[in-house]
């Protein structure tokens, strides 16, 4: 199809959550609860953190940071599905997919990013901890989270360009319930081996590289721990890295299971892609606010603080 016509009116097909007409209203009403307690639940993280002076550190900096990024990346896809699950009509417009695609990528490569930002932020604390406040400073920990945005928008920027560069034929249905990578390249009617490779490469880097920082650095923390003296010292360490840890493996196994494991075109691997796809979009950030909230006794302080209406800037 012409560049022309298929900016103007062409349209994709989303596959959706399920083909099955009676699961709809369930789908909705259940993916439309787990949208609001995750935007939600990450608000009042936001806000507990601002609130809270004893907060004010680095840690908690990328954990609001972390929040935010969660609230955008579900935003990204979510409300969409919703509208079509509710109007029962899956089409999205050749526009709409390729702005889906980009702030897909870049809100989801700054949730790896910043975990791995996180991870080095709890190596310092642990493994350096008379020149933490030093290394860690507003200063520098501001820099981590722009250079954060600014890798993940030109990684964003250089996959949706070569996305439109490719040729698609008219009412193609992509095997998901957003516009991703890989369902895009499959419907792709031109050649796609320059976008496999990138998406090999440089997509295996964006989540391999951070994943190997994040392991690491908690083989640093680990051995760091072990030899501290005291079993409370270093139970105290490990609940500080308990949470983030469970994040990371729940993240980066559906990511590493999404993007590069290789799946076939059957409607079983369809179903398995959708599930990993709903695992590390909405159902990751759905548990971020209570995993690192449960596990921590000043995070709970601070939001008791805000539900009885005891908030100060």
């Amino acid at each position: 199809m012409r560049r022309g016509n298929q900016t103007s009116i062409f349209e994709f097909l989303l596959w959706g959550l399920s083909e099955q007409p009676q699961q709809q209203h369930i789908l909705f009403l259940l993916f439309l609860c787990m949208y609001l307690v995750t935007v939600a639940g990450n608000l009042l993280i936001v806000l507990a953190i601002v609130t809270d002076v004893r907060l004010h550190t680095p840690m908690y900096f990328f954990l609001a940071s972390l929040s935010c990024d969660d609230i955008l990346f579900t935003s990204t896809t979510v409300p969409k599905a919703l509208v079509n699950i509710h109007t029962q009509s899956r089409t999205i417009s050749y526009a709409g997919c390729l702005a889906q695609l980009y702030f897909f990528l870049t809100f989801g490569d700054m949730d790896i990013f910043l975990l791995a930002t996180m991870a080095y932020d709890r190596f310092v604390a642990i493994c350096h901890p008379l020149h933490y406040m030093m290394i860690m400073s507003f200063r520098r920990c501001s820099f981590l989270v722009a250079a954060c945005w600014m890798l993940t928008n030109l990684v964003a920027v250089i996959h949706t360009f070569l996305i439109f560069c490719l040729s698609f034929c008219s009412k193609k249905v992509i095997p998901d319930f957003f516009c991703d990578l890989g369902p895009l390249m499959k419907i792709a009617c031109s050649e796609t081996r320059i976008n496999e490779l990138v998406l090999l490469f440089l997509g295996g880097a964006v989540i391999l590289i951070p994943f190997l920082l994040i392991l690491v650095s908690y083989i640093r923390i680990v051995s760091a721990i072990l030899r501290v003296p005291s079993a409370q010292g270093r139970r105290k360490a490990f609940s500080t890295c308990g949470s983030h840890l469970a994040v990371v493996a729940l993240f980066f196994g559906t990511v590493i299971r999404a993007y590069l494991c290789p799946s076939s075109s059957s409607s079983n691997a369809v179903v398995e892609d959708t599930a990993a796809a709903v695992m590390y979009t909405v159902v990751t950030p759905l548990l971020n606010p209570f995993i690192y909230s449960l596990r921590n006794k000043d995070m709970k302080g601070a939001l008791v603080r805000i539900l009885r209406g005891k908030v100060s800037f």
